[in-house]
């Protein structure tokens, strides 16, 4: 008998979560197991577990000051 082994590679995309009260809107990290093009901008739950819409044109990691510490922390 033979098993087939799939190696599956792990893309990590970037999302957008939305701004709630004082809180700012943030980059969060989105680990997906298909290709990003068939995320086409739904939410999706992210490395910390918040919810947040996938950003097509962006790329995890996001340069800049608005990324989520927990995911920042969670995929160094």
């Amino acid at each position: 008998m033979t098993v087939d082994t799939a190696i599956v590679a792990i893309t990590y995309v970037a999302a957008r979560s939305r701004p709630h009260g004082p809180t700012a809107a943030l980059w969060h990290a989105v680990e997906v197991h298909r290709p990003p093009a068939e995320v086409d901008g739904a939410c999706e739950l992210t490395a910390c577990g918040a919810l947040a819409r996938v950003s097509t044109e962006q790329t995890w990691p996001v340069p800049g000051t608005d990324v989520c510490p927990s995911c920042r922390t969670l995929l160094g």
